[in-house]
Parts: C-alpha cells; structure tokens; sequence
C-alpha cells in the first residue's frame, strides 16, 4: 500500500504539510510519501496563459504522484473560510489536463489552522469540490488551535481531539485494508 500525502499549501513552514506527514506515521506498514507542493510551481491559471504556454510538466509529475498511491491524505489549509488561491491554482491547472485528477483515489481529508475552527471551512469546501474531480473522500478530521492542540513530537496532545483523530485513522483502515 502507498499513500500520498500533502498540506494543501505552498508555505514553507506549512503546519498542514506538518499534520499530513504526522497521519501517515499512523500507518505502519505502507510506503510513505509527503509531498512538498513547492516542487509543483506553477503560474497563475488563465486561458490567456494556458493557450500561449500550454500545460507546464509539473502537472504531468504531480498527476503521477497522485496515480502512484492507494491513499491520499490532504490536509487543507484555509485562507478567508476556502483553501488557499495557491492551491485552488493547482487545482485549475491540473483539472484541465485530467478532469478527475484524483483518479477516483480513497482520500483521509483532514485539517488544522491556528484557530478554533481547524480549517472547517476548507475541508466543507473540499468535500463539495473534490468528488467532481474523482476523490472518494472516506472520512475528514479538523484540529483546531493547532499550536495549542499539537506537539512535534507526540502529535495531538488535547486528549479529546486525540481520540476523535485516531477513531477517523481507524475507520480509514478498516476501508483501505
């Protein structure tokens, strides 16, 4: 079994990118990749753009990535209640070259904002968005105050929200394995 996983988000620092490679370490005995959505650059998404450049390959790459795994964990950033402009381009680009672009792929769909909603807003969004483009969401956890409620060492430290995270990471198991 692979999964794929990534934070929804170009930031170098990304606590979502942080979030996504903690919910594989849950996985013991799959091959693992996270990836960095840095090495997918793209420019802005318009017709104009894509009529005088083409598809850029990266797209092709990230396709790839996306055909290699049997799970994809995303764990969506937010900005302004939606995911990132940043990634919303990613999405653009990639569905013209492949409109189900997750490939009918099982998705954990998960994440986390340094405020009390956890990225809610973005994960609603996803699962409105994501099944047009072939993703088989199979189950969503939000973390919300995640420098309150996450340790880089021992990951969710709220109690409560640890056990909600690890029923969700069992419930994924129990359909993927």
């Amino acid at each position: 079994m692979k999964i794929i996983a990534f934070g929804a988000s170009y930031s170098k620092q990304s606590i979502n990118k942080q979030f996504a490679a903690h919910a594989t370490q849950h996985f013991a005995h799959a091959e693992i990749e996270v990836l960095d959505l840095n090495d997918y650059p793209l420019p802005l998404f318009t017709v104009d753009v894509e009529a005088e450049k083409g598809h850029p390959q990266v797209i092709d790459r990230f396709l790839a990535k996306i055909a290699e795994a049997d799970l994809l964990i995303i764990s969506m950033s937010e900005h302004n209640g939606s995911y990132t402009a940043a990634f919303k381009n990613l999405l653009d680009w990639t569905s013209r070259k492949k409109m189900k672009l997750f490939q009918e792929k099982k998705v954990l769909l998960i994440s986390t904002s340094p405020g009390p909603r956890g990225g809610a807003g973005s994960i609603s969004a996803a699962k409105i968005r994501f099944p047009i483009h072939g993703a088989d969401i199979i189950a969503d956890f939000s973390l919300p105050s995640f420098e309150q409620n996450f340790n880089r060492e021992s990951g969710i430290v709220h109690p409560e929200l640890k056990e909600k995270f690890l029923d969700v990471i069992e419930s994924v198991k129990q359909v993927i394995l």
